[in-house]
């Protein structure tokens, strides 16, 4: 059965960091777009950041950029999401989702879905 699990996630303090991973298994995630996807309570969910199936290309939401960092490990079927000085407002649980297409970090193209992982920024 194909399928992403996403780990890593956890509860964290403001400025700290955490490093997800989305592993895939059942099938060569490296024929596939990633992307990390995250949705806190009485919110939609939003794209975070994604990166096509070669690395070369990657997307970032703007509240993110400079402190995530997505990266892929096609050998080791993963990829990662580096989240560096993390705030309040990253609290969220978060996706991982695969698109065999890549045209952007859009929720609505990305097709299959991990179950999710609580983030939590909090003192």
């Amino acid at each position: 059965q194909p399928q992403l699990v996403e780990s890593g996630g956890g509860l964290v303090q403001p400025e700290g960091s955490l490093r997800l991973s989305c592993a895939a298994s059942g099938f060569a995630l490296s024929y596939y777009a990633v992307g990390w996807f995250r949705q806190a309570p009485g919110k939609e969910r939003e794209g975070v950041a994604c990166i096509d199936s070669t690395g070369h290309t990657t997307d970032y939401a703007d509240s993110v950029k400079g402190r995530f960092t997505i990266s892929r490990d096609n050998a080791k079927n993963t990829v990662y999401l580096q989240m560096n000085s993390l705030k309040s407002d990253d609290t969220a649980v978060y996706y991982c989702a695969d698109d065999l297409m890549y045209s952007g970090c859009n929720t609505s193209d990305f097709t299959s879905w991990g179950q999710g992982i609580q983030v939590t920024v909090s003192s």
